[in-house]
């Protein structure tokens, strides 16, 4: 898992550099296939609950699992990609939002905040806490920026399958849940949201996005928890 995270974060890296105004979102879908087969990966995502796609293209209000199409991203909008990749039989998840172009001051608060309630949930992990304490801290640092966690959907286990268990709320009370044990893989996906919380089907009648046409934003890592805290599995080596 970790060499696949490792090969995940490069090709996101190549992805980013690709993200400006005028390029589809499904020209980045399929850049993101042809590098998952240079790495000698398969893509997580296509097939999987009948998603037609590698690649989760979400622009501003949408928040989750668009399908990429031949729509264009344009100077000032905001886009998450979120990708998966099965290598050697495991699993690896990463989600970044990033800006097109030049983006308003209020778009680039909420990348800030929704990148550092990831960080905030990463420094709390470590054998012997519960999920919920992450939850909780995700959560307090979010709302005291003023603005709202996503509750419809979470984080979740990984490893030989996609999705596997416990559910990570990115809302929740400290105590509460699993107990955290050294080896355990997961991915902790912060999804923040300017507005109200609640989510809606996206015009593609697949995806999710906020029901009051928000913006929102999402980060991911798969992590893993070590003897004295975690392993970003889905980070470039430095």
């Amino acid at each position: 898992m970790r060499e696949g995270g490792q090969i995940l974060a490069e090709i996101m890296k190549e992805l980013e550099n690709k993200v400006e105004p005028d390029i589809t979102t499904k020209e980045l879908d399929r850049a993101a296939e042809a590098l998952i087969l240079k790495y000698g990966g398969k893509p997580s995502f296509k097939g999987h609950l009948d998603f037609p796609a590698c690649l989760c293209t979400s622009v501003n209000e949408e928040l989750v699992h668009c399908i990429p199409s031949e729509r264009k991203l344009k100077e000032g909008d905001i886009v998450s990609l979120d990708l998966g990749i099965l290598y050697k039989g495991f699993h690896t998840d990463m989600t970044v939002t990033l800006p097109v172009g030049e983006i308003s001051p209020a778009a680039q608060r909420l990348i800030r905040i929704t990148k550092k309630a990831l960080k905030r949930g990463i420094k709390k992990v470590r054998p012997g806490i519960t999920f919920g304490d992450i939850s909780n801290t995700i959560q307090r640092y979010v709302e005291s920026q003023g603005y709202n966690v996503v509750r419809e959907l979470c984080g979740h286990g990984i490893g030989r399958e996609l999705h596997e268990e416990p559910e990570i709320l990115n809302y929740g009370k400290r105590g509460t849940g699993p107990e955290l044990a050294e080896g355990m893989t997961f991915c902790l996906e912060p999804m923040v949201i300017i507005g109200d919380w609640h989510l809606k089907k996206a015009k593609d009648n697949y995806g999710l996005q906020t029901q009051d046409n928000s913006l929102c934003a999402h980060f991911e890592h798969t992590l893993a928890v070590t003897q004295n805290g975690c392993q970003i599995l889905t980070k470039e080596v430095e």
